[in-house]
């Protein structure tokens, strides 16, 4: 029984200092160059190091050089088996106000080691409730309007089915 407590505490202490002492900011500079790969930059004013977290406040998000979003603040999140990504505020420049809803008031993503192949995501903004997955594997995303409030200007986008309207892509 005592070689089993020690284990579990060695195991324990071995997972919190891995979480301690990871390198937030650069798996932040990892996931940056990932990113420019595909011509999306974030650029930040402030970053804050938590214990087990990252804050990124002030972003803006140019897409082949072109200013396309700002977020208030994004809040990085892990304990290695649970991460989460939660977007705070985020408004799109006005000349897309016909591709996508009005201004995000958040965003929560949500990746476990229960479901490695897919994020699931809720967001809350102009347009109401969504609530979505992506699909990793298949390399989808499916977002389906749960309470809906100010539609009009993504209506063309949208699909409807059994469950009422969603929105699907594949990246």
């Amino acid at each position: 029984m005592q070689v089993v407590k020690t284990t579990l505490l060695s195991l324990f202490i071995f997972w919190f200092a891995l979480l301690f002492f990871m390198p937030k900011e650069e798996l932040y500079f990892t996931l940056e160059k990932s990113l420019q790969t595909e011509d999306i930059i974030i650029q930040e004013t402030k970053r804050e190091t938590g214990l087990l977290s990252l804050k990124l406040k002030e972003a803006k998000v140019f897409y082949k050089g072109i200013e396309i979003a700002s977020i208030d603040e994004i809040d990085f999140f892990t304990l290695l088996f649970y991460t989460t990504v939660e977007i705070k505020g985020l408004h799109f420049d006005d000349s897309l106000r016909t591709f996508v809803p009005g201004d995000i008031d958040n965003v929560l993503l949500v990746h476990s080691l229960v479901s490695p192949l897919s994020v699931s995501l809720t967001a809350l903004g102009d347009f109401g409730l969504a609530e979505g997955k992506i699909d990793l594997q298949a390399r989808k995303v499916r977002v389906d309007i749960v309470k809906a409030k100010a539609i009009q200007n993504i209506r063309a986008q949208l699909k409807k089915d059994e469950k009422g309207l969603y929105y699907e892509t594949s990246f």
